[in-house]
């Protein structure tokens, strides 16, 4: 009954509410542990291993050499990289293959099929033939092995002049999958040019000698201003196999235009004489003279018969100015001064003549602002690319470079297929060699897009290439010297051949601006703190005797503060600055007031006298101290409470500048020292001292008088008396006999100190 009275809704007894929760805990436990053993749907187990490459993509082929990358008929192809079984079980008699065409149409095509992964019947290239096919055994998981194929060209099944595919396949079987099947498939390029062509591009290849600031704002305080360099990274680069003596050594052989930063002309400059590396809080000499000056040699030896484009000096990025850097008061003036310097500095240090007529916005990205900024600074041809400028009709060819934007400026504009070709690790054999024979490919079908229609072409590869990438793009150019379907020509050149009618020259607007680099560029706060350092600049330079020994370098380091090479490096950049700023700081400080002690004045005029110290190695004059008192007891010269006087100092010296004042009352003032610049502009420090005016009246002096005139009279008197006390003893003793003690009568009267009237009076 009790039973039922639960089912009939009878409230249960306590215990056995308890009896029935204990029941469902112990009996869902095991329940609820494996619903949380379960793993969410779609997620695979933590443990679970990486699914191994199958199918086409089991085996990594890797092409490390190419040989010729330009064949002619009787010429043997020679491939050879390495295999790798990427896969989960080994290889049994795999076949290494050679595979050459079909014919690739227009360079659309050439992009397609070197964007294909996995190997497509079909549209793949077909196997030579069995003869060449090179047999292995076995490939074991996970093992790389070398490999060379070597076929007649003869053998490749070419025909017409033009752009192959060419491919390098391995066949074989696996555990998994008994019969054979293509296992790994690597692409590439084979341009089949065997006769010089009538139709010819003309290819203008820049060659960019840039480098990122190493030269700090700072010098040594001797009579050659020996620079202090930030680090020695430049030597580096400088010495054998170093990036930029590499870019020397390979340009030297190949016909291309030389882009030229002059800070880095001036900076190995600098390092061939005495200089400095900053080590911690010192300086240590520098020892790579003999790198830098054989650098220079062999560059100065290189562009004598060549094509010298001079960038702004510290090469400014524009865009950043366009962007961020324009509206804050001196920027242009900074850009316009490192496009003045530019052609100077490497005429002095090369002996040719640059041409300085030409701006490199980072990436050739443009819109209207950085053109009116490049065109600002005296430039009249503006390197963009085609990524930026992109063409508004559909032109069944590359058009040719030079555009006219109006207000006679040319956009020469790269190509951007060429130009970044050589992006990303070269170091690698394998995309080294695929980057040259993709060179190769769309050079030519981008001849053969319009034969009738000969084109100038500019290719603007990275702006620093690594010495692996200088070395890539050597190897490219090096296989066009047999100049079968282009032609050399200079950026100068370029930028004057008639242009082509039906190219776009609309200047693209801000918001086609790429959002990454705009996302690199330095901040307004940069050109902020350049405006600072700029204006302290200014005033310093107008007390020095020998201001040049300071505005050349820091104008140097100004310039180097805008450098496109701090894009992505903003922690750097704006070290570089604030190391700029404090050593300015440092150097105005040399100049500076004494701390003074409280002066105490007494009497109704006196001299305050003030120091200033210079202990820089140079003089300075043009300064002004000015004191003010903040009280009228204390005045300067009757004139007021301020008073001026012009201050000169030779260097390492110091001069006391006295200023004559006047006293109306006692009591405190305080007086500030100032220094300004001859234009009023407030120079370093003040310096606030106490003055305590201690004056003498009328009334003090009669009392001083008096008390003296007293003093006077008493020792008259005191005279007088003792000489009538010698008379009288010289009467008393008048037998001759020996002299006697007296008594003599105390002195009673009103000057002794003793009553009157308590002693007899004698007469002397």
């Amino acid at each position: 009954m009790a039973e039922a009275a639960d089912f009939q809704g009878t409230r249960p007894s306590p215990a056995r509410r308890w009896l029935r929760r204990t029941a469902s805990v112990v009996l869902g436990a095991p329940l609820l542990a494996g619903l949380l053993a379960v793993p969410a749907a779609g997620a695979a187990p933590a443990s679970e291993p990486a699914k191994a490459p199958s199918g086409s993509r089991t085996v990594e082929v890797s092409l490390h050499t190419l040989s010729p990358s330009v064949p002619s008929k009787d010429d043997t192809l020679t491939v050879s990289g390495t295999l790798t079984n990427k896969g989960k079980k080994a290889i049994s008699g795999a076949e290494v293959d050679l595979r050459v065409g079909p014919r690739l149409s227009g360079r659309g095509e050439v992009d397609d099929a070197a964007k294909r992964s996995p190997y497509v019947p079909g549209a793949d290239p077909v196997t030579v033939g069995d003869k060449y096919t090179l047999k292995l055994p076995r490939l074991a998981r996970g093992i790389t092995q070398d490999f060379t194929l070597t076929v007649p060209v003869d053998k490749l099944g070419l025909d017409d002049p033009g752009v192959y595919q060419l491919g390098v396949s391995v066949s074989g079987r696996t555990a998994g999958s008994p019969y054979e099947q293509v296992l790994g498939i690597k692409r590439s390029f084979l341009p089949w040019q065997p006769e010089a062509s009538d139709s010819r591009t003309k290819l203008t290849f820049l060659w960019p000698l840039i480098a990122s600031p190493h030269v700090t704002a700072e010098t040594r305080s001797d009579q050659q201003q020996t620079p202090v360099f930030a680090d020695d990274g430049l030597a580096e680069e400088l010495a054998p196999g170093g990036r930029l003596e590499q870019m020397v050594s390979l340009g030297s052989r190949l016909p291309v235009t030389w882009v030229v930063d002059p800070d880095l002309l001036a900076s190995v400059a600098a390092m061939a004489g005495k200089y400095e590396i900053k080590s911690g809080d010192r300086t240590v000499p520098g020892k790579n003279q003999a790198v830098a000056k054989q650098w220079l040699t062999a560059l100065e030896k290189v562009v004598e018969d060549g094509k010298v484009i001079a960038l702004p000096f510290a090469d400014p990025d524009l865009a950043s100015i366009a962007h961020r850097g324009k509206n804050v008061s001196g920027t242009l003036s900074h850009l316009q001064n490192a496009s003045t310097v530019a052609a100077t500095t490497v005429e002095t240090i090369l002996h040719v003549k640059p041409s300085t007529d030409f701006a490199w916005p980072v990436n050739g990205a443009v819109d209207s602002s950085i053109v009116d900024v490049a065109t600002s600074a005296g430039a009249h041809n503006v390197i963009a690319r085609s990524d930026s400028f992109r063409e508004t009709s559909e032109l069944p060819y590359t058009p040719t470079a030079a555009r006219p934007i109006g207000g006679g400026t040319t956009a020469v504009v790269a190509d951007a297929r060429l130009s970044t070709l050589f992006d990303g690790d070269m170091s690698r054999a394998g995309a080294s060699t695929l980057a040259v024979q993709k060179f190769l490919a769309q050079t030519l079908a981008l001849t053969e897009q319009a034969p009738d229609n000969e084109r100038s072409i500019v290719v603007a590869p990275p702006r620093m290439p690594t010495a692996a990438q200088a070395q890539t793009m050597a190897r490219a150019l090096g296989a066009l010297s047999g100049n079968r379907w282009t032609q050399p020509l200079d950026l100068v050149a370029a930028a004057e051949v008639k242009p082509d009618p039906k190219a776009t020259s609309k200047i693209p607007g801000r918001s086609a601006y790429p959002e990454k680099l705009r996302a690199q560029e330095l901040p307004t706060q940069a050109f902020q703190d350049i405006r600072v350092t700029q204006g302290s600049l200014d005033s310093f330079e107008t007390i020095l005797t020998q201001p040049e020994r300071v505005v050349t370098p820091f104008g140097n380091a100004v310039n180097r503060s805008m450098s496109t090479s701090w894009r992505g490096r903003a922690p750097e950049a704006r070290q570089y600055r604030d190391a700029v700023r404090a050593y300015l700081k440092s150097l105005t400080s040399e100049v500076q007031l004494i701390k003074k002690s409280d002066v105490t004045l007494s009497g109704r005029s006196a001299t305050i006298p003030v120091t200033v110290q210079n202990q820089l190695v140079q003089g300075v004059d043009r300064l002004v101290l000015q004191l003010t008192s903040d009280n009228l007891r204390l005045k300067f010269n009757d004139d007021g409470t301020k008073a001026e006087l012009p201050v000169g100092i030779a260097g390492g010296h110091s001069q006391s500048v006295k200023f004559d004042t006047a006293t109306s009352a006692n009591g405190r003032a305080q007086v500030t020292a100032r220094l300004f610049t001859e234009d009023g502009t407030q120079y370093g420090e003040e310096m606030t001292f106490t003055v305590k005016v201690s004056e003498v009246t009328p009334t003090v002096l009669l009392v001083i008088a008096g008390g003296l005139l007293l003093l006077v009279l008493a020792g008259i008197r005191m005279y007088t008396h003792r000489k009538r006390a010698v008379a009288s003893d010289t009467t008393d003793g008048d037998g001759g006999g020996p002299e006697q003690p007296s008594d003599r009568t105390p002195d009673t009267g009103p000057e002794s100190g003793a009553p009157s009237g308590t002693g007899e009076k004698v007469d002397r």
